[in-house]
C-alpha cells in the first residue's frame, strides 16, 4: 500500500503572476516548482479577450528562465460587456482554458468585474456550449452582509441559480473557505469543483488577531472559524 506520494513538479491551479517587474520576479519562482499553472486575469486593465491573453502569455513565457518547461494556461476576465462570440474565439485559440467571474469590488482589481450576472447569461450559455469552465470568486459584495458570511450568501443567492440554469456548465469555486462551500460542491453534479489554498487549510480566523493585527494573514476571501477549516481539511484528504 502506498503511504506517501511525492509530486515533483505539480500544477498550480490558481496563480497570480501580475505583470511587468513583479511578473518577472514571480514567474521564475513558479516555473522552478510547477509544470503548468492557471493564470488569473485580474490585471489592471484586465485580460478580457483572447488577443490580450495571447500577449500576456508571451510576456510570461519571456520571463521563464532558460531550461525550464513551464506552461501558462490562460483565462479571461468576465465583465458585463463580454460577448458570446469572444468565448468561441477563446476556445478556437487553444490558449484559453477558463473564464473568471469576479463580482465587482470583491477583491484585487475586480472593479471591472460582474455587476449583474444575469447580463452575462448569453456568455454562460456560450461557455456551456464550448465546454470552457467558469472559475468563480464566490463572495457577495453586498455591504450589508457580514464579511465572514459572504461566501455562503453568494453561493445561495448567485451561484446556485447559475448552475440550475446552466446544468452543463463546468464551474470551479475558487479558494473555497467554508463548510457551506464544501457541501455545495459535494451535493452538486460532477461538473462542479473547488480549489483550496494551503493558507485556508492551516489557519483559521484567530490567526488574523493573535498578538495583535496580523496583516500578512489577510486575503480575500478571509480566513474563517475553525469548524470551516476542518471541513476544508476533510474535503482535501
Amino acid at each position: 500500500m502506498v503511504e506517501r506520494l511525492t509530486l515533483t513538479r505539480p500544477d498550480d491551479w490558481h496563480l497570480h503572476v501580475r505583470d511587468a517587474a513583479l511578473m518577472r520576479r514571480v514567474v521564475p519562482d513558479s516555473a522552478r516548482r510547477f509544470a503548468r499553472a492557471i493564470i488569473m486575469p485580474n490585471l489592471s486593465p484586465p485580460i478580457t479577450n483572447t488577443d490580450l491573453a495571447r500577449q500576456y502569455r508571451n510576456r510570461i513565457l519571456a520571463a521563464v528562465p532558460g531550461g525550464l518547461d513551464f506552461q501558462p494556461l490562460m483565462t479571461l476576465y468576465l465583465t458585463d460587456e463580454t460577448a458570446p462570440a469572444e468565448i468561441a474565439r477563446a476556445k478556437a485559440s487553444g490558449l484559453i482554458h477558463a473564464v473568471k467571474w469576479y463580482p465587482s469590488g470583491a477583491t484585487t482589481n475586480s472593479e471591472n468585474g460582474v455587476r449583474e450576472i444575469a447580463r452575462c447569461y448569453p456568455v454562460l450559455e456560450a461557455l456551456e456550449e464550448q465546454d470552457l469552465p467558469l472559475l468563480v470568486h464566490a463572495e457577495t459584495t453586498d455591504p450589508d452582509i457580514d464579511v465572514f458570511d459572504r461566501e455562503a450568501v453568494f453561493i445561495d443567492r448567485q451561484l446556485t441559480p447559475v448552475i440550475q440554469r446552466f446544468p452543463g456548465l463546468r464551474v470551479v469555486v475558487e479558494h473555497v473557505t467554508t463548510r457551506n462551500g464544501v457541501q455545495f460542491v459535494q451535493d452538486a453534479s460532477p461538473l462542479i469543483g473547488a480549489t483550496i489554498t494551503v493558507h485556508h487549510l492551516i489557519l483559521n480566523r484567530n490567526a488574523l488577531f493573535d498578538g495583535g493585527l496580523r496583516p500578512h494573514h489577510y486575503c480575500r476571501p478571509v480566513l474563517k472559524r475553525e469548524s470551516h477549516r476542518l471541513a476544508l481539511v476533510e474535503a482535501a484528504t
